[in-house]
């Protein structure tokens, strides 16, 4: 089925201002949307046949049998359960992040904390909505992890497998670690500037990724030598994410990765008084995952999605979106935002590796359900609805003169009341 759709390049393959009358009797007509209402212009979203949703997508010149990809951290650390994310399914690996002295990277027990909603009857033992970590990059020696890379390339050679680097504030290291990373026949490499704890007291991580001028240079120093694709990955803590997007992407990053996770304290124990995750009685913030950050990852997805639209629309760069990610649900509305593919971590952690074939059939429900046949079909059709809260104004105001239908909710602040509180908010929650 060759669906006809608007994407985040936005290059409609067709648009119409006839009728749909008109159309050749072979379309099927999925989906109308208006794009220009005082001509009446419309785009269609139309199909050929009714063939199995195809998964497959290319990114940066990496042809992947499906979106999803192991993000880097504990389900990509040695060569036995990134062999096994390629044996379940997955469409690429990006390997835990190396370094070259893994003599430095000293991690700590217990080093993960969650955080649940209330179970049934009062239970603590309720569904897991939140997952902090205060893990470092491997710690493995980083002959080891070359080692391995070169022997699953050897043994899934038309499989995708990303090396996660970090480094040092030094263009000697950095340009070491990318050379015997390459070696090994990696296809991409990740760039992470965005670890929010540990090594940012060494200047690396989200220590880069929060100085754009760092960034930059940091950059142009890796971009002079990689001769594969690279990504950087994004931290969400800073104010506006877009800036080192745009940085990255200007000194020669194919693509970005976002979010990594976000810097927090997951709570206190109220009988011991410590902190969580408590080691020796004491603890410090670490970075947030899972299902609670999908909405922040959301907004910042869409937020990069729309600056590389607007500057970086015709050169070959790409989105990888991440956070919390649990469903094929979850990864449609980062592609619809523009994400050329999705990342899970912490969701393998959790529901294992197969997870991968769960997410493979919702998503392909969901493109079944609105007549999608490819990825391209969708990506980035979301987009299009995001504006400023004026605009909304100004387009409410507009609909209501012309349909004069009454505005939903409460008509101003005034109308408030202290009884009717919950269902006032009620009346005004579209979902």
């Amino acid at each position: 089925m060759a669906s006809l759709s608007s994407t985040l390049n936005l290059k409609p393959k067709l648009s119409f201002k006839n009728s749909i009358s008109e159309l050749p009797q072979s379309f099927k007509v999925d989906h109308v949307i208006f794009v220009n209402k005082a001509s009446a212009s419309f785009k269609l979203a139309a199909s050929l046949s009714s063939d199995e949703p195809d998964l497959t997508v290319s990114v940066n010149g990496l042809k992947m049998p499906n979106p999803f990809v192991i993000g880097s951290g504990p389900p990509g650390t040695n060569y036995t359960v990134m062999k096994r994310a390629f044996d379940e399914g997955w469409g690429a690996v990006i390997a835990k992040t190396v370094s070259l002295d893994a003599a430095k990277v000293i991690n700590v027990t217990p080093r993960y904390a969650r955080l649940r909603v209330a179970g049934t009857n009062g239970s603590a033992r309720g569904q897991i909505i939140g997952w902090q970590n205060i893990e470092l990059i491997s710690d493995r020696p980083l002959e080891t992890m070359l080692k391995e890379f070169k022997q699953l390339k050897e043994e899934y050679p038309d499989r995708i497998l990303i090396a996660s680097i970090m480094e040092e504030y030094n263009k000697d290291a950095w340009e070491e670690l990318i050379g015997r990373v390459e070696e090994t026949g990696v296809d991409a490499m990740e760039i992470n500037f965005s670890c929010p704890h540990g090594m940012p007291e060494r200047k690396m991580g989200a220590a880069v990724g929060q100085d754009c001028d760092l960034l930059g240079e940091v950059c142009g120093w890796i971009n002079g030598v990689a001769t594969v694709p690279v990504w950087a990955k994004m931290t969400p803590n800073i104010t506006d994410i877009t800036q080192p997007s745009r940085v990255a992407l200007a000194s020669g990053c194919e693509g970005v990765a976002a979010i990594n996770t976000i810097m927090s304290v997951m709570g206190i124990n109220l009988d011991t008084l410590h902190p969580e995750p408590c080691v020796e009685g004491y603890s410090t913030p670490g970075g947030y995952s899972a299902k609670a950050v999908h909405p922040i990852a959301l907004g910042k997805v869409m937020n990069i999605a729309k600056m590389m639209h607007s500057e970086f629309a015709n050169m070959d760069r790409s989105l990888s979106a991440i956070g919390g990610v649990e469903t094929g649900a979850d990864a449609a509305e980062f592609i619809l935002l523009g994400a050329d593919t999705v990342q899970v971590c912490t969701g393998v952690m959790m529901h294992g590796y197969g997870l991968v074939k769960q997410l493979c059939s919702e998503l392909k429900d969901f493109m079944r359900k609105h007549n999608f046949s490819t990825i391209e079909d969708f990506r980035g059709v979301s987009l299009q609805y995001f504006t400023t809260h004026t605009d909304l104004v100004r387009r409410q105001q507009e609909a209501i003169r012309q349909r004069k239908a009454i505005k939903k909710g409460l008509q101003s602040d005034k109308d408030w009341t202290g009884d009717g509180f919950v269902k006032e908010s009620e009346s005004m929650v579209s979902n």
